[in-house]
């Protein structure tokens, strides 16, 4: 599984690199939304949430769809250039035709991978929009009931999403953007210079450490759960830095608009990501009883093969395999003084595994 990009055809002037004040607060709206999904933001989501209030805090509830999983692509840059203040990019998507809004907002409110009907049957056949609903419905209550007020009156629903836009700007993201709008850019100067010197294959590869670069760097393919093939060039690619974005690497791929890749900006990386191989390697090291009953063993003051196989009443041939199998999943550290080699368990990657078992299934 996973998504590639095919960068055959892409030249220099089809890859922009820049920030966007909207895409980072849908970012900070999706962490709002699923919480337990980003542990590692909690204590700064709990201080955030003491700033809204209750009537924004139910609109944010109510349109949440468009950022819990399937990030809707109209509050993604639509067109050049990036690097607009976020006031342009609400007047931007004021302007949108409403075509143009119905269709993107319509797959985001769904929130899956999955055919929609085209926006002018929604706009024109009550039979599709009805059947749009239900689908939504299907999914959840909430995407239901977004989904009617969509098809019911898109206008309507457009004037409530940018009025709730510019009332967390009010409250609390234009101070969040002040923040993080100087790091972002430092991010994004980063990214133009290392295309310039080492060629795009090798930076977006760089952009996430699941990433596997093939046919000579003219493809690069991520680990995520949808399937795709992308085509870079002519078609432009915007790549976008965020500092709320991690752990996930959000590849968006609508027809007729730019391919967006927004990115973790590498200082705000909490920690690298593990691939799927190297997930299963620790969880199947742990899973084994004996090799369980060695890493108690382990824990606190290091511990040689010799003394591990006397505790344990095993061969020091039995006991060196077990250990070489747990180094080689990262469970444990080990670090020669004298002529002894001392083994202890490692416990800052045991203690991250949950996090890591989570990261790796959201990406």
């Amino acid at each position: 599984m996973g998504i590639t990009l095919n960068l055959q055809r892409a030249q220099p002037a089809d890859v922009h690199v820049g920030r966007s004040p909207l895409a980072e607060l849908m970012s900070v709206l999706h962490i709002m939304a699923e919480p337990d999904h980003h542990p590692e933001a909690q204590r700064w989501t709990h201080r955030l949430g003491t700033a809204i209030s209750p009537s924004l805090a139910h609109e944010m509830s109510a349109l949440s769809p468009l950022w819990a999983r399937l990030r809707c692509r109209l509050l993604f840059p639509l067109g050049l250039p990036l690097d607009q203040p976020f006031e342009d990019e609400l007047r931007h998507l004021e302007r949108l035709p409403l075509e143009e809004f119905v269709g993107l907002c319509s797959q985001g409110t769904l929130g899956f991978r999955e055919a929609v009907p085209p926006a002018r049957s929604l706009l024109t056949d009550p039979e599709s929009a009805e059947r749009y609903v239900a689908q939504c419905e299907r999914r959840s209550f909430r995407r239901g009931e977004l989904a009617h007020d969509l098809v019911a009156s898109p206008e309507a629903l457009r004037g409530r999403l940018l009025c709730f836009l510019d009332s967390c700007a009010e409250t609390f993201f234009a101070t969040e953007w002040r923040t993080v709008r100087d790091r972002l850019e430092s991010s994004a100067a980063r990214v133009r210079t290392d295309i310039r010197r080492r060629g795009l294959a090798e930076v977006l590869a760089g952009l996430s450490s699941t990433a596997v670069v093939s046919r000579g760097g003219s493809r690069v393919r991520y680990d995520k759960l949808a399937v795709a093939e992308i085509e870079i060039g002519p078609r432009p690619l915007f790549l976008i830095p965020s500092v709320h974005v991690w752990p996930h690497l959000i590849v968006k791929d609508e027809e007729s608009h730019p391919v967006v890749l927004q990115f973790a900006s590498q200082e705000d990386r909490t920690a690298d990501q593990l691939t799927q191989a190297e997930l299963r390697a620790r969880m199947s090291a742990l899973a084994s009883l004996g090799r369980m009953e060695l890493c108690r063993h382990l824990l606190g003051e290091p511990i040689t093969t010799s003394e591990l196989a006397q505790r344990l009443g095993l061969a020091d041939t039995q006991v060196s395999r077990t250990l070489r199998q747990l180094r080689e999943a990262g469970l444990i550290e080990s670090e020669r003084e004298g002529k002894y080699v001392y083994h202890r368990l490692a416990t800052s990657t045991l203690l991250r595994l949950g996090q890591d078992v989570l990261a790796t299934i959201m990406r």
